[in-house]
């Protein structure tokens, strides 16, 4: 492909510049985060697994840590405005070919959120209409229909998404609010701020706490993946990520306390909490005995938009990926192409769609008479690849912190040394901790007893797509350094001064 041929024709005006601001833009990523699974599936599971009552604390913590790793995230987005973030600011800060090796980690982690989420997503449809209706539905019926429908959605206006999403997080956080306060008013065990106290921190299990904990967070840095629809990008980004990670760490943290208050701080500490107790139920069997079965089943159809949410906020993260890459020519032209009327990276949508299409049906295949019955997606699709991608995008977030300070230690910009060496350094050895913490507790995650293939083969995957793009990167700048050039400076274009 030449130069004349690469798409530097797309010009923001082309796509929805204008259209999102920051409460649309905070939407988006709290849709992703899904309050209401993280509460009755992320929250109760953890609880379940670690058998400690600092969960509440542990979110606090990886908030504080999130926060401290904006600060250089949101210095770098007032200079760079790219589809692409991650990977636009690995380039700049570290070299294009490791730019090219996190934007491939990114497609990996995003995809293997989005996906992922398809197993959990298809188990709890699959159950509502056998509970409701009395129909046995396979569990990727319902995930082929919907894939359908984000797919429609990922292909018109992103503030179309934002509304839409809009709506299913405020009913969220409106139950989720009423579970709280009922919950807080008839503790199990009496009134204690245990759960919240930073003594929690020191009790055993705490490293597994935050392994978990962190899922819940995953998606707060896409604001910047939104920056070239946002309406001021230079400021759009930082204040909807900072407001992001405080309304999620704190609105979690209370959750997740009241949740302790809910089942007993005596029964989880002392392991009481039961295998069929374990995860959800533990949600729900509070529900059901204080606020009714109508109170259930309304949620129960919550959890399922909540995860709807998830879906879509993932799904234009990858769609967007898609467009920064090919409009740069490392992914072939056609992922750029984007709609007149909307705006939309249609054919990163288009991609992200067929290639969800194909996983499941792969999963749908394995699956047919397992042992494992309806919780085969759940089991194997939904604990695979969410952990999987997680994992992900805590590597990507660890680099990106050495990205701020390679892109100001060129250029300090007037920002200030906390904005661009100690909050970089802090949070990279922060996310360093946590990322080894996943790797030795990824068997807990995927609920083995013993370490298996997947063990090993998943987390490879993260790291064969970083060594397959940074590969990729240096051969471009030896065989086609007119795309090298262009290599995350997105619509800027290719101005650099040196193909460093």
């Amino acid at each position: 492909m030449s130069a004349s041929t690469l798409p530097d024709t797309i010009a923001p005006e082309h796509r929805t510049r204008g259209k999102l601001g920051v409460p649309a833009i905070v939407v988006l990523i709290i849709a992703a985060s899904a309050p209401l699974t993280v509460i009755a599936g992320g929250a109760t599971t953890a609880y379940s697994v670690t058998g400690s009552i600092a969960v509440p604390i542990g979110y606090l913590v990886l908030a504080a840590v999130l926060a401290v790793f904006s600060l250089g995230y949101a210095a770098m987005s007032r200079f760079i405005t790219n589809a692409g973030a991650f990977y636009a600011y690995a380039a700049q800060g570290l070299g294009r070919p490791v730019g090219v090796g996190v934007a491939l980690i990114a497609l990996v982690a995003y995809n293997c959120m989005q996906i992922g989420i398809w197993g959990m997503f298809g188990f709890q449809i699959s159950v509502l209409v056998s509970e409701k209706l009395g129909i046995d539905v396979p569990w990727w019926v319902g995930v082929v229909v919907f894939i359908l429908i984000v797919g429609l959605l990922g292909v018109n206006r992103v503030d179309l998404s934002a509304k839409v999403l809009g709506v299913i997080v405020v009913l969220e956080f409106v139950v989720v609010t009423v579970f709280d306060v009922v919950a807080f008013a008839n503790p199990a065990d009496g009134f204690t701020a245990a759960p919240i106290s930073p003594a929690s921190l020191l009790l055993p299990g705490i490293g597994a706490v935050l392994v978990f904990g962190i899922a819940a967070f995953m998606g707060f840095e896409s604001a910047a993946i939104y920056g070239e629809e946002a309406k001021d990008p230079k400021r759009t980004v930082a204040r909807a990520t900072f407001a992001a990670v405080i309304i999620i760490g704190v609105f979690y943290a209370i959750s997740s306390w009241a949740l302790a208050l809910a089942v007993g701080t005596d029964k989880i500490s002392s392991g009481g909490i039961s295998p069929e107790e374990a995860g959800p139920p533990l949600f729900f069997a509070f529900v059901a005995e204080r606020l009714g079965p109508i109170m259930v089943d309304f949620m129960s159809l919550l959890f399922i938009t909540s995860l709807f949410a998830a879906l879509v906020s993932f799904h234009n993260a990858v769609a967007r990926y898609g467009f920064a890459l090919g409009r740069e020519g490392v992914l072939p032209a056609w992922f750029a192409k984007v709609r007149e009327r909307s705006g939309s990276p249609w054919a990163g949508s288009i991609a992200q769609s067929v290639l969800a299409l194909v996983v499941v049906g792969v999963f749908a295949i394995a699956g047919a008479g397992s042992e494992l019955g309806p919780l085969f997606p759940v089991v194997t699709l939904f604990n695979w690849l969410t952990n999987t991608g997680a994992l992900g995008l805590v590597l990507l977030m660890a680099v990106v912190s050495l990205a701020v300070i390679g892109y100001f230690r060129r250029d300090q910009r007037d920002v200030g040394v906390g904005s661009r060496i100690v909050s970089p350094v802090l949070s990279f050895l922060a996310l360093t901790t946590v990322l080894v913490l996943i790797v030795m507790n990824f068997t807990v995650l995927l609920g083995q007893a013993e370490p298996d293939a997947t063990t090993f083969l998943l987390p490879a995957l993260i790291v064969l797509a970083g060594v397959v793009g940074i590969v990729w990167g240096l051969v471009l700048r030896g065989r086609r350094p007119d795309v090298y050039r262009r290599i995350g400076h997105g619509a800027e274009g290719a101005t650099a001064e040196h193909l460093g």
